[in-house]
């Protein structure tokens, strides 16, 4: 029974009551003197003004010693809030006695929905031929900016590859499109929501960079790559440890194929950051090797030995010069420190210096029994083993092959400026 009783008092207090307390009440100061002349001209001028004004047209006015009494129905709770407000403003009144209320006509409600819903109608209508004007705009500015973006032949040539020009291709389409929604906005007035869009934009962006951090350093780490070309397809190099031929540079990562033949993907954020060792760059490469010796046998011979043998090496380059020299040496022993130049391009590295350390041994061991035979050493050029590039050459042919299936995802260029 309780529950039902108050179920009830919630019910009572839900429905609409009087603006009594909610009500501006004047504030000015009360005359001593009652005029019954005032309180009809502020009946009627109360009357003329809310026949002049929509929704008060239930409202009775009443007017005795300065105390105005409102009653009927209105609108809503606004209309009768903005009522006592405006019956607060009228010279003489002394106070006011709201006991207008929210009218409950279904009809009634309803109209200020509709005439607002026909109103906005015709406008939408009225607004149609500038809309179709500011969409004419906005597609023949994207039009152009496109049109414009597809000139192949424009972008590659200030490009330095086939990936920046794309680059350059992508920002004048986002250009374009955002300058076209500008100007279309502008056209129909509208220039205050462009600020709301790149600010939600802009927010989106933020969330999206932090959640692809990763991609988004390899990208830009990509972009700078192949705006400096450090290495070109098949140079050998060493990044962070690993030694491969490069195969090709992606948006990505930087593919290399090592000497024994295995695929090395190092994302380019890693070779950006990294100490690149390019052994191609200059076809001149040193060797060196340490060779030890019998240090009771006479150091300054056997240097003289090693020396002369490698000179007489046919892969040998004049200049710069080979040289030998004492590394260390003990009582016993003593280590010589062999130096020499190779044409890498003509003469594989490994195998030059592999065959480099058999001749200067067999020297040494020919010296050490006939001392004479050091000098003859120049002659023998002919028992020097093939030390070409013929392995080197396959793993070339192997990666243009490979090049030669995915060319359009490179973005090395083999006739841009070197670094």
């Amino acid at each position: 029974m309780h529950l039902i009783k108050s179920l009830l008092i919630l019910l009572l207090l839900s429905f609409p009551v009087s603006a009594q307390d909610s009500a501006a009440q004047p504030t000015g100061t009360i005359e001593v003197e009652d005029s019954a002349q005032q309180d009809a001209a502020i009946a009627v001028r109360l009357r003329d003004i809310l026949s002049e004004l929509e929704g008060y047209d239930d409202v009775t006015v009443t007017v005795s010693s300065g105390i105005v009494s409102l009653r009927g129905t209105a609108l809503d709770g606004d209309a009768i809030a903005r009522l006592g407000e405006l019956v607060s403003r009228v010279d003489g009144v002394v106070t006011i006695e709201n006991e207008v209320k929210e009218t409950t006509d279904v009809v009634q409600r309803l109209n200020p929905a509709i005439e607002r819903f026909v109103t906005r109608i015709k406008q939408a209508v009225a607004f149609i031929p500038l809309a179709l004007v500011a969409l004419a705009v906005f597609a023949l500015i994207v039009f152009a900016g496109f049109a414009l973006a597809r000139r192949k032949q424009l972008w590659d040539g200030l490009a330095p590859n086939a990936f920046i020009a794309d680059i350059y291709r992508q920002i004048i389409r986002v250009a374009t499109i955002i300058a076209a929604i500008v100007v279309a906005l502008d056209i129909v007035g509208a220039t205050a929501l462009l600020s709301t869009i790149l600010g939600a934009a802009g927010i989106i962006g933020l969330a999206i960079g932090f959640a692809v951090r990763d991609t988004v350093e390899n990208f830009i780490a990509s972009i700078l790559l192949s705006m400096r070309q450090p290495f070109r397809p098949n140079d050998l190099i060493e990044i962070a440890g690993d030694v491969g031929k490069v195969i090709r540079l992606t948006s990505r990562a930087t593919i290399l194929l090592s000497l024994d033949g295995n695929h090395i993907r190092i994302p380019n954020a890693t070779v950006f950051k990294s100490r690149i060792i390019n052994y191609t760059r200059n076809k001149s490469r040193r060797v060196t090797f340490d060779q030890t010796v019998d240090a009771g046998k006479g150091l300054k011979q056997q240097r003289r030995v090693v020396l002369e043998t490698v000179k007489a090496l046919p892969f040998a380059l004049e200049t710069p010069s080979p040289n030998v020299w004492i590394e260390s040496a003990d009582a016993d022993k003593a280590t010589l420190r062999v130096s020499l130049w190779v044409d890498q391009r003509e003469s594989d590295v490994f195998l030059a210096r592999g065959e480099a350390i058999r001749i200067v041994r067999e020297a040494l061991l020919e010296a050490a029994k006939k001392p004479a035979a050091s000098a003859k050493r120049k002659a023998q050029k002919e028992e020097v083993e093939n030390v070409g590039t013929e392995e080197t050459a396959e793993l070339e042919r192997m990666i243009e092959s490979e090049r030669g299936e995915t060319e359009a995802g490179d973005l090395l260029n083999r006739d841009a400026m070197e670094e």
